[in-house]
């Protein structure tokens, strides 16, 4: 079953009903049946942190890369896990348990992120925060409090792709269901080992297109976007098992 935005006035649609949700379980790795609509609720407000653990770095003004060809993470990241590192060329993580690893480097409103994943496990849940606050993780169990927009790919066991705004658990997240018996590439699991090159992309200061492999998945719409103090970093980001990534691009737009 697919359930996703195909333009975006069908996201403005959706993301006219943006909610503070009450998690559906465990975090992305877990599975369950989904969940009936209910009646939506206010948002909560975001503010800008008002100390930062680390200070942020320098704006990006013309096209940032990295290839992560070193031994050691360097000071463009924050990482909030020991279980991030730098493996043979690539940035790897593992049991971060949604403690991202964050570019210090701001991101512009408008921006084009492109960057390698790799899942080293048939679980897949590769997950990346986008226009966050550049310090935050997850303080329980269920990653219900980001400050970002959040991309999931083969979350829940392999079940979901999904695209939520602040809890990734949100009854107004995107979601594609998963069927390894479909011929609809978006609905295929992750495999293991392959290279998907993700690209995900703001033009109009509040319009989230993500794509893989040059597939659109989703668009989104939000009427209250994400950007500015407190909403101007990118960061990759794991629950347990071991995944990587490569060839970061930022291209202000």
């Amino acid at each position: 079953m697919l359930r996703r935005a195909t333009t975006i006035g069908a996201c403005a649609l959706l993301s006219l009903t943006l909610v503070s949700c009450v998690p559906e379980g465990p975090p992305t790795v877990d599975s369950g049946p989904a969940r009936p609509a209910r009646p939506a609720a206010p948002r909560p407000q975001t503010t800008a942190p008002t100390a930062p653990l680390v200070p942020p770095g320098p704006p990006i003004l013309a096209p940032f890369e990295d290839t992560f060809d070193r031994a050691a993470l360097g000071e463009d990241w924050n990482a909030l896990s020991p279980g991030w590192h730098i493996e043979n060329g690539r940035l790897c993580g593992k049991n971060a348990r949604n403690r991202g690893i964050w570019l210090r480097r701001r991101l512009p409103v408008n921006a084009r992120i492109e960057f390698d994943a790799y899942a080293e496990n048939a679980i897949g849940d590769l997950k990346v925060e986008l226009w966050g606050d550049g310090e935050s993780g997850a303080t329980s169990t269920s990653y219900t409090n980001a400050t970002s927009y959040i991309a999931i790919f083969g979350g829940w066991r392999n079940s979901k792709h999904v695209l939520a705004r602040l809890d990734e658990h949100g009854d107004d997240r995107l979601e594609i269901d998963i069927d390894p018996k479909s011929d609809d590439e978006r609905e295929r699991p992750v495999a293991v080992g392959q290279a998907y090159r993700f690209r995900v992309e703001r033009a109009d200061g509040k319009t989230i297109v993500w794509s893989i492999n040059g597939v659109e998945y989703f668009t989104l719409t939000d009427p209250e976007p994400l950007a500015g103090p407190g909403h101007e970093h990118f960061g990759f980001n794991d629950w347990e098992v071991p995944v990587c990534f490569d060839n970061l691009k930022v291209t202000p737009l």
